[in-house]
């Protein structure tokens, strides 16, 4: 699934691309593609005339800002835009055809087919799912270690899941959860409540040094991503874990290790991410946990004997 810095790359390819244009008509091919409104020809009706102001991202959502409607698309697994003249013969998979009043198409191409498109009056699907589910934006100001810390630090589930739950901190996907896990030195599994404040600190400047790198790679081409324009992202060539099972950490040289942790995947280095478990404790009030080996075995010596040779 395209995370922060794939969606970002998108955004920024087709705000250069279409960002201006104006949507003569729109080809629904799949209609369960649209969630709102529930009728494709409403959806397409809606759309007529609107010109695209801009193209910005919240989590890892699309948001298309028109005249009078915003329309929010989320990719999914293997969601796709590409913009191509309107005569050029219509792909496989292809499921939502905007057709712009340049002789241009803006086109939607999903081979799982589990991408939405959500259309909203400006303002509204802020207050609306799917957006209003979503948490901190990690590249925004008012994401510091201390709101981290304050989000996550009283919970006992491992870290990583939390990371990936979208209801706290919104992009982060399997990918740069791993790799910024890394870059802290944080295991995947450690509580969210062991942490220090310094691996707090640690660990939120990983998360946005690690995305803002992403992003000005293009992404992460690990599958089938492809920008606005067709090009894949760099990011892949830069991984330290993700991905890298059995191959040397870049760090230590030591080999990755990948887990399944909350069914994903998870990449680690069990060296620059050391983790122990805490042992049990022994249950606290009974005496002879209290006396030493050595006393312990000489007292059972003495209890053995016949009380004849104990006088």
């Amino acid at each position: 699934m395209p995370e922060l810095p794939e969606v970002e790359t998108v955004a920024r390819t087709l705000n250069a691309l279409v960002a201006g244009k104006t949507i003569r008509t729109v080809t629904v091919r799949l209609p369960r593609i649209i969630q709102r409104p529930r009728e494709p020809e409403a959806f397409a009706a809606a759309l007529e005339g609107r010109s695209i102001r801009s193209i910005g991202r919240r989590g890892k959502f699309l948001r298309f800002e028109l005249d009078g409607l915003v329309l929010v698309s989320h990719l999914r697994m293997e969601g796709r835009y590409s913009v191509c003249p309107a005569d050029e013969p219509i792909g496989k998979h292809t499921h939502v055809l905007f057709h712009l009043t340049d002789g241009t198409d803006l086109r939607y191409k999903d081979v799982r087919q589990f991408g939405t498109m959500h259309l909203f009056r400006p303002g509204e699907e802020f207050a609306q799912p799917p957006l209003s589910k979503l948490g901190m934006e990690p590249l925004d100001d008012a994401f510091t270690a201390e709101a981290l810390r304050r989000l996550l630090g009283g919970r006992r589930a491992p870290i990583k899941p939390l990371l990936l739950n979208q209801a706290y901190v919104t992009g982060l996907g399997n990918i740069y959860a791993d790799e910024s896990l890394h870059k802290a030195g944080i295991h995947p599994e450690r509580p969210a409540s062991s942490l220090r404040p310094a691996e707090w600190t640690r660990l939120h400047e990983a998360i946005r040094g690690t995305l803002r790198e992403a992003v000005e790679a293009g992404g992460s081409s690990v599958r089938s991503y492809v920008n606005g324009q067709g090009e894949m992202g760099m990011f892949q060539f830069r991984l330290y874990v993700y991905g890298r099972e059995d191959e040397p950490c870049r760090t230590c040289g030591a080999a990755i290790v990948k887990t399944v942790l909350g069914g994903r995947g998870t990449h680690v280095c069990p060296v620059c991410q050391p983790y122990r478990k805490a042992r049990a404790q022994k249950p606290a009030g009974k005496a002879s946990a209290a006396i030493p080996r050595r006393m312990a075995g000489r007292a059972a010596e003495s209890a053995a004997r016949p009380r004849s040779q104990n006088k």
